[in-house]
């Protein structure tokens, strides 16, 4: 087939489809399916990911960065091995699921009483020893609810309860803190700059906060519940007789990851951001999309919640920003479901309730087949309509 576009340039900004595909997989074979029919076509891979897992491989893979792996402590204090990125020019990205998440954990490990954030301070701790300067954190799948507390001490903060005696950091400390020491954590931070990556809009207390809302997924008992709830509200007074100013625990996305966002903005001057937001802007999407004729994104679920900051959301604002036709390539898409910047919705299969087990196991199996089929049928289609237009004139 004679190549209709030499002149084409395709964008490939897909999230993973978990348990399937990853982002690289798809656009892999989205990258084939272009070249099948555009021969001459160049394609631009730029992985994607929405703050959630999976964040550090995307941007790792999307700017040529390195994989760093370091010996911390997991939430409930064992040695575990966790990996973040390095990205060239004092930049890195962490995930705080990699030392401080639920996955760590079986579940009769779960207790947010006992588990603390410290691994994840201790992986800030390494970057800033790397020489970065610029250190943006994902801050979801948490396994804890600890105020950030784990977090701060492991970046030279001292939390002490009433007799002066230096607290652990974690869920059953909150309500014993009486003073917070800061003076070694800001000389440690001095000159560095952080962003929470958080897409959630709870705040620290209260009936949507933090505690009453996450802290029964991971593994805590309605007691355990309000004891935690009465700690945070104990520990959200010091950190304000500590700080005096700028410290809003009703703030949107103060209780993300068990308070470990509240902390971040309070303790390190933190700029909050959505994970999909701060994804584009770390991998200059904008500039990427210069001189492309079309932006094919996607993920595993295209529903009422895309967007709200998820990755077809984002980098179809992005693409509309600067006017490049967008389409997406989903797992499945909700009916009457309208993303704005999305010129054409194609899902891989139908909706699962429409479909029994045995079929929808048999589809997830078959996800790469099925994917690169519903790629290739994109692309046919796109060069049909190429060569429709170029016998009209």
């Amino acid at each position: 087939m004679d190549d209709l576009s030499p002149q084409f340039h395709f964008v490939l900004a897909s999230d993973s489809f978990k348990g399937t595909l990853s982002s690289a997989e798809a656009e892999g074979l989205l990258e084939a399916a272009a070249h099948a029919h555009f021969p001459n076509a160049t394609c631009a891979c730029v992985p994607m990911a929405d703050g959630g897992e999976g964040t550090v491989d995307a941007v790792v893979a999307a700017m040529g960065g390195e994989m760093r792996s370091v010996r911390v402590h997991d939430p409930l204090g064992r040695p575990v091995e966790a990996r973040y990125g390095l990205l060239g020019s004092g930049r890195a990205i962490i995930e705080m699921a990699a030392a401080s998440g639920l996955t760590l954990l079986g579940p009769d490990e779960r207790n947010p009483l006992r588990a603390s954030t410290y691994g994840t301070g201790e992986l800030i701790s390494d970057a800033l020893m790397q020489g970065c300067t610029d250190v943006s954190l994902a801050v979801g799948g948490s396994a804890t609810n600890d105020g950030g507390m784990g977090c701060m001490r492991a970046l030279g903060a001292r939390f002490l309860d009433e007799h002066g005696s230096e607290l652990m950091g974690s869920g059953a400390d909150l309500a014993h803190v009486r003073a917070i020491d800061v003076g070694l954590l800001r000389r440690y931070v001095a000159g560095a700059h952080f962003t929470v990556m958080c897409d959630v809009d709870n705040p620290l207390v209260g009936e949507l906060g933090a505690t009453r809302v996450f802290a029964p997924q991971k593994g805590a008992t309605p007691q355990q519940v309000e004891e935690l709830e009465r700690g945070m509200a104990r520990y959200a007074e010091v950190l304000r007789s500590t700080f005096r100013m700028g410290v809003d625990a009703g703030a949107p996305g103060s209780g993300a990851a068990g308070g470990l966002g509240l902390a971040c903005v309070t303790f390190l001057g933190a700029r909050a951001q959505g994970g999909i937001d701060r994804v584009l802007d770390l991998v200059a999407f904008g500039r990427r999309l210069r001189g492309a004729s079309l932006c094919i994104t996607g993920e595993g679920r295209l529903d009422a919640q895309t967007s709200h900051g998820k990755v077809v959301s984002g980098v179809a604002a992005a693409c509309q920003r600067r006017g490049v036709p967008c389409v997406a390539l989903v797992g499945v898409a909700e009916p009457n479901v309208s993303i704005a910047g999305v010129s054409a919705v194609i899902a891989v299969t139908e909706a699962p309730e429409l479909l029994d087990a045995a079929s929808m196991q048999a589809r997830l199996a078959h996800a790469r087949r099925l994917y690169a089929h519903r790629a290739n049928q994109l692309f046919a289609a796109l060069s049909l309509g190429r060569s429709l237009e170029a016998r009209s004139r």
